[in-house]
């Protein structure tokens, strides 16, 4: 359990937190959400305690084990191999591993005193048991299964993590902390450095997780998919919805609407008082009742409001020129940053006006580079790129909301995109669309929400209205609230859209077309990111990313008999392995009986103090040790293979 206690924590002045208070539960999946800078990163940092709160107390229990990915890897680790690094996941291992050496050597050269080589022997026991219970001994397989299922490839696992970019480091970073099976997990925007196969992955992976998980996200399709409970962190407060993010949103907007009613109701009551005491006050024989009005009125207490976290209006993206039927053809393009090394090779894509084409896969791939291909940033080794007539483009790369001077004003950054002697005639109207009206536009773009800024952006793009957009990465390091601006702009855009976004959400609400990278492939679907899912989990994805709704579109063209004969014929291809695991853990788990009755019957022969052979009971000690880690090693490999074998047979029994 995880309890706020009146916390409050102020930087600059600027009170953050203000005597918040929420608890979290064993085993929930809290989403923590809420504007950029409101507070959530200084939530995680207190509870692991690297940001001191300035009053108030959190209580955590002690013994548990808390889990955070940090946002930079240290110098000390970058000399380290990545699956070194990635392995090295629980710190305290190094420490018990230390001690468990040390008292090994110690009992080998001998312990005279019968109760120190007790407490020896009952440590000993508990490191043994401590560091198993952990994983140790399957870290490294753990460490490079994870690594492949978010995008690494298995050659680079003995490469320094040096050498891997900060995006790859992250990732490298976000292994290495699920790996280390904590009891509390802090996620901070982790699908930030993932490309969408891995944010797939991450989301089943997470389902399965154990422990308490807290996740700091902007990226709606986690919070949908694993959040139970929403904690809103705005304006110093700290809300707890008892529900996942569709549930929060609902209950807000409804207890918006109830606050807001009540202020109203309370602003006439408020209205009416004071007309009676202005009537009344001047007049002495009401005087007295005057003030008692008065006395009523100060004791009204104010409705506050909580801040909107959605933009009220709405982007209205100025409408493109006309174009033709095609608005680019990409034709039998091949590329590398060397010549002996292709990232893409014979490419052919034809882009219809209209299309909203979303580019996936893993990253490395080449997403980024095709863009760049198509407006020009990158030129072909062979084929070419072909606009469509009267196509005009309008490129954003993954920075743009980062490249605003903060120095200039609204009105002055999007005068800037104007081509040398255009006029400015119609700049207000173009400010108008993107929410800047009146004094918005003087504002500084220093001063500039996250939201805000993609405005100026699209705003300095649409001087010149693109009737083709070409956006890489558009919603990263944007809030909830900008997202969804930015999603419906885009869908209500007549226009062609072309666009790289690691947010499935918004993937799935924008895009009609998916084009996805696999390794020496690119394939074009003519559909949005649901029909994606069903035709490519039932093509040429690997196995560990395949849909499960893949097995269930087969199975369903298949009639009643057919289903019928093959669960009959799989039942019986797994039951003869299924009886022999069973028997297998079955022996192991009696064998580990044996084994934990002759240790204990040897711990006792050492602490009862008689005259005996210490030398041969400790040998024979370890010797039984020995096995007993050896065994529950087989076991554990032995159950895993009868669970698996156990969720097969459930899923063919269960299948439709």
């Amino acid at each position: 359990m995880i309890d706020f206690q009146n916390i409050s924590k102020s930087y600059g002045g600027r009170d953050i937190l203000k005597e918040v208070s929420f608890r979290v539960n064993p085993g929930e999946r809290v989403g923590i959400v809420g504007p950029n800078g409101a507070g959530k990163s200084t939530i995680f940092g207190i509870i692991t305690g690297a940001v001191r709160p300035d009053s108030g107390v959190v209580a955590i229990p002690r013994d548990h084990r808390i889990g955070i990915m940090r946002q930079k890897v240290d110098a000390a680790d970058l000399p380290r191999t990545l699956l070194d690094f990635t392995a090295d996941a629980i710190p305290e291992l190094h420490e018990f591993s230390r001690e468990l050496h040390g008292i090994e050597t110690r009992m080998d050269e001998g312990v005279a005193d019968d109760a120190e080589l007790n407490r020896l022997l009952r440590r000993h026991g508990y490191l043994q048991s401590t560091i198993e219970h952990l994983g140790a001994y399957h870290l490294e397989q753990e460490a490079s299964e994870t690594l492949g299922n978010l995008g690494f490839d298995p050659k680079s696992l003995d490469r320094p993590i040096r050498e891997f970019s900060g995006g790859w480091q992250m990732r490298a970073a976000l292994a290495r902390v699920l790996i280390s099976h904590p009891d509390v997990l802090l996620l901070d925007e982790p699908s930030n450095y993932l490309d969408v196969p891995a944010v797939e992955w991450l989301c089943r992976y997470l389902n399965n997780f154990p422990g308490t998980l807290m996740l700091i996200s902007h990226d709606r399709f986690l919070l949908r998919k694993l959040v139970k409970v929403t904690i809103e962190v705005n304006a110093g407060t700290a809300t707890r919805y008892a529900g996942g993010y569709d549930y929060y949103c609902r209950e807000r907007e409804s207890r918006q609407k109830l606050l807001e009613s009540a202020k109203r109701n309370l602003d006439r009551k408020r209205e009416q008082m004071e007309r009676v005491i202005d009537r009344f006050r001047a007049k002495s024989t009401k005087a007295a009742q005057a003030k008692s009005w008065m006395k009523k009125l100060d004791k009204l207490e104010d409705v506050e409001l909580p801040d909107q976290l959605h933009y009220n209006g709405v982007i209205r993206f100025p409408e493109p020129p006309p174009g033709g039927i095609e608005a680019a053809r990409i034709e039998n393009i091949s590329f590398g940053y060397t010549p002996d090394k292709l990232l893409l090779k014979d490419v052919s894509l034809d882009i219809a006006s209209g299309d909203k084409i979303a580019f996936i896969g893993y990253n490395g791939l080449g997403k980024t580079t095709l863009l760049k291909l198509l407006v020009g940033k990158l030129q072909p080794l062979a084929g070419r790129v072909v606009l469509g007539h009267h196509s005009v483009l309008g490129y954003q790369a993954q920075e743009f909301t980062e490249l605003l001077n903060d120095e200039l004003t609204v009105y002055d950054a999007v005068r800037g995109a104007l081509p040398p002697a255009a006029s400015t005639a119609n700049l207000m109207n173009v400010l108008g669309s993107f929410g800047f009206s009146g004094d918005e536009t003087k504002k500084r773009c220093g001063v500039l929400s996250g939201g805000e800024r993609i405005r100026v952006q699209f705003a300095r793009l649409f001087v010149n209205p693109p009737n083709l957009l070409v956006l890489d990465e558009p919603t990263t390091h944007l809030d909830l609230a900008a997202r969804e601006l930015l999603q419906e702009a885009l869908v209500q855009f007549p226009g062609t859209v072309c666009f790289v976004s690691h947010d499935i959400e918004f993937v799935r609400n924008v895009a009609t077309v998916i084009v996805a990278l696999t390794p020496g492939k690119v394939t074009k679907y003519f559909g949005n990111y649901d029909y994606y899912l069903e035709k490519a989990a039932s093509a040429d994805l690997p196995s560990s990313v395949k849909d499960a709704s893949a097995s269930g579109a087969a199975a369903s063209e298949m009639t009643a008999k057919e289903r019928r004969q093959q669960r009959a014929h799989a039942r019986q291809e797994i039951s003869g392995a299924f009886k022999k695991a069973k028997e297998t853990v079955s022996a192991l788990e009696k064998k580990l009986d044996k084994l934990s009755d002759e240790k204990k019957v040897l711990v006792a022969k050492l602490s009862s103090g008689m005259k005996l052979d210490f030398s041969a009971l400790k040998k024979e000690l370890a010797k039984v040790e020995s096995e007993i880690s050896a065994t529950e090693t087989e076991w554990e490999s032995a159950a895993t293979e009868l669970e698996a074998l156990r969720q097969e047979n459930d899923r063919i029994n269960h299948r439709e």
